[in-house]
């Protein structure tokens, strides 16, 4: 069994409302050290022992569901869980 965290995260290219709307509120809140926020998903997965190429069915879930690739970047890290 894997466990595999997905983050996923706004292309540099593309503006991200929500992490300014963040930084303004700790702006407003005297956090005047941030310089910048982007603002992003995380997911995480557990996936049953498989004959499939774990790094390829991660790779097809996160261009065909998981993130929008088109304006969206992500990666991923998997750890094998041991049951016992």
């Amino acid at each position: 069994m894997y466990k595999v965290k997905v983050y996923i995260t706004l292309r540099e290219s593309v503006l991200d409302p929500q992490g300014a709307a963040v930084q303004q509120s700790l702006h407003s809140l005297t956090y005047n050290e941030v310089s910048d926020v982007r603002v992003g998903k995380y997911i995480e997965l557990t996936i049953k022992d498989t004959d499939r190429d774990l790094d390829q069915l991660v790779k097809e879930m996160c261009e065909k569901l998981l993130a929008n690739t088109v304006i969206e970047a992500y990666r991923y890290d998997v750890e094998e869980v041991i049951t016992q």
